[in-house]
């Protein structure tokens, strides 16, 4: 199992300090969830059925012509690479670990690439994989040399796979709603921008002969009937997205302020997230988590992320632990 971010119960047997006493920062999950409806009993009782309403929310939400239902993004992370013979699969890096490792894992030819690379790269691929915005850098890749790098890729009958899961706080800059042209996949999360990461649902956007092999590979069911009803009325709640966009802007701009008043100017970031590359980032994430602050942390290149804090209670706390860390390193 690759590593990731929200493994609180770990860090609480690893520090020894009760899980009541942590403050969670290490997942991009937007810190306010959306209202939970009503389940009828229903959704608990019978089989999830489709076009109940959720597609026609999904579409109508994401402004996209068709798409599919999944039980979280990750699966489709692991099955889409299946859908195609092995080939050369190219990955936009840094990136969220479980794209490269499904396509290695199912038999592709993985290249690693940073942006300034791939135009001389890419007619030589047969997939382009990359998270925009990047996880865990928050770098953006304009819209149109996304859709550029996709008619190349489609020319030849390659795809170009764009994981949105944080696209949702600015969806200008999407690329959801081209996504009915052949070759073009967008994966879309729903926990993270809604903060409700544990329904565990996602959605692929694609053209619709891809879309029914990749029903067809997962198998009925995939979304429970509470999740259906749940996401539907998240998805429709149009003032409590516009409330979450903007107090993630806000809370996002705060952070960052945060982390540069205390020597830790952020390299990257995003409306749900401040990325930090710091040689100590080691020492860093040791040093918060000894005071019950729990951020993302990665080795290659050296790095914390940091999610948002839900209150200014939470802020102040990280203000003085990041306090007492510029004091002890310098």
């Amino acid at each position: 199992m690759l590593e990731h971010g929200g493994r609180l119960l770990r860090a609480v047997q690893h520090y020894g300090i009760p899980r009541e006493q942590w403050l969670d920062l290490s997942s991009g999950i937007a810190p306010w969830p959306f209202p939970i409806p009503p389940i009828p009993t229903d959704a608990w009782a019978r089989l999830p059925e489709t076009e109940d309403g959720l597609e026609e929310a999904a579409r109508a939400y994401y402004g996209a012509r068709q798409l599919l239902p999944v039980a979280g993004s990750q699966a489709a992370i692991q099955a889409l690479p299946l859908l195609r013979a092995a080939g050369r699969v190219g990955v936009l890096t840094p990136c969220y670990a479980e794209h490269p490792y499904a396509w290695q894992r199912a038999g592709h030819q993985l290249v690693e690439l940073d942006e300034a690379q791939v135009e001389a790269a890419l007619d030589s691929l047969d997939v382009l994989v990359l998270v925009n915005p990047n996880n865990p850098t928050g770098r953006r890749v304009p819209r149109e040399r996304l859709l550029g790098w996709h008619a190349r890729l489609a020319a030849r009958g390659g795809w170009l796979l764009v994981d949105e899961a944080f696209m949702d706080n600015t969806p200008a800059d999407g690329v959801v709603d081209c996504a009915e042209r052949p070759g073009l996949i967008v994966l879309r999360s729903f926990g993270k921008f809604f903060g409700l990461a544990g329904v565990r649902l996602g959605f692929v956007a694609a053209e619709r002969s891809l879309l029914l092999r990749l029903a067809e590979l997962l198998g009925p069911w995939t979304v429970n009937g509470p999740t259906r009803v749940l996401a539907q009325a998240s998805l429709a709640d149009k003032p409590v997205q516009r409330m979450q966009i903007e107090r993630c802007a806000a809370a996002s701009e705060r952070l960052a302020t945060l982390l540069s008043s205390n020597g830790l100017a952020p390299s990257g970031g995003c409306d749900l997230f401040q990325y930090v590359r710091s040689e100590r980032a080691v020492q860093l994430h040791d040093f918060l988590a000894r005071r019950g602050i729990l951020v993302r942390l990665f080795e290659h290149p050296p790095a914390v992320r940091l999610g948002l804090p839900e209150c200014a209670a939470d802020e102040q706390r990280l203000a003085q632990a990041l306090a007492d860390y510029q004091k002890e390193s310098a």
